[in-house]
């Protein structure tokens, strides 16, 4: 039934066994990378993966859902895609603590991806913590797309920016907000954004991270020519659709609001859609 489920929702879903290439310690994070042969194709910026965490006699029951950060294609490995882990709760610790060589129990890709400009356009991507790892690889698309790429990343110290050195390569500029001072500019990552937006600096801006802060930007580009495209983090117990559990308010093209599950309709969603007003209750709505 799940499988059945998967090919209605997630046409390119594939269950399997994935081989862990390497386990790398980065700041606070893990970055993992896996084989997934030839499912690299259908894996784009926005998609995320469920896997199956704690090993056979687990009792967390529930598959965890990860972003994916961004897949490539080598000689050596074939298809690869490299997941940020942060190891707080207890399946995120179980998944950093996998050596080199274990096989994960892991459903992919799944999801809405970023939508990618078919001409070139001024990008703005802005990250709040480890969030910011898929915007990395969605820089590399949009660059090859001829794109003006410029990115910003904020968290509350220097300890939560990810990777700032692989930001800086991955783009035209970075700049990175703490809201201790601790590294780049003191303040909040969307402080400047109201500022671009005036000045026609950007077109559309790709966002991932925490919940108020998509909010906070979508605040921003309301009422203005500029699209957000947000990848919304509203927590997936079983990322296929089925349980109902990462429903948010999101108001359709017929005016009419609708609960919507991030796992089938987002995690990329129009920032402008979605009523942040109403996260957390339960509107009046079509179901």
């Amino acid at each position: 039934m799940v499988k059945e489920v998967m090919s209605q929702i997630n046409r390119s879903a594939t269950h399997m066994r994935a081989t862990i290439l390497a386990n790398k310690r980065v700041g606070q994070y893990h970055q993992i990378v896996f084989g997934i042969g030839d499912l690299v194709k259908s894996c784009r910026p926005g998609n995320f993966v469920a896997i199956s965490v704690g090993g056979d006699s687990s009792r967390m029951i529930l598959r965890r859902a990860f972003a994916i950060s961004r897949v490539s294609e080598n000689a050596s490995f074939g298809g690869t895609m490299e997941l940020i882990a942060a190891p707080h709760g207890s399946g995120s610790k179980w998944l950093c603590s996998q050596i080199e060589g274990s096989e994960v129990d892991i459903i992919l890709p799944l999801g809405t991806a970023f939508g990618i400009p078919t001409s070139p356009v001024n990008a703005l991507l802005v990250g709040g913590g480890y969030g910011s790892a898929p915007l990395f690889g969605l820089a590399e698309v949009l660059k090859a797309r001829g794109c003006k790429v410029d990115m910003l990343l904020g968290a509350s110290t220097s300890a939560k920016i990810y990777a700032p050195m692989e930001g800086k390569r991955s783009v035209n500029s970075l700049k990175i907000y703490t809201e201790d001072g601790t590294m780049g500019e003191l303040g909040r990552v969307t402080e400047p954004i109201k500022v671009l937006i005036e000045q026609k600096a950007i077109d559309v801006i790709y966002s991932c991270g925490p919940m108020g802060m998509l909010r906070a930007i979508s605040e921003l580009t309301a009422n203005t020519d500029v699209v957000h495209q947000c990848a919304v983090e509203e927590a997936m117990a079983c990322g296929i659709g089925i349980c109902m559990t990462c429903v948010l308010p999101v108001k359709g093209e017929d005016g009419q609001i609708s609960m919507l599950r991030s796992c089938i309709d987002g995690p990329v969603m129009d920032g402008s859609q979605v009523q942040w007003h109403l996260v957390g209750q339960v509107p009046e709505v079509n179901l």
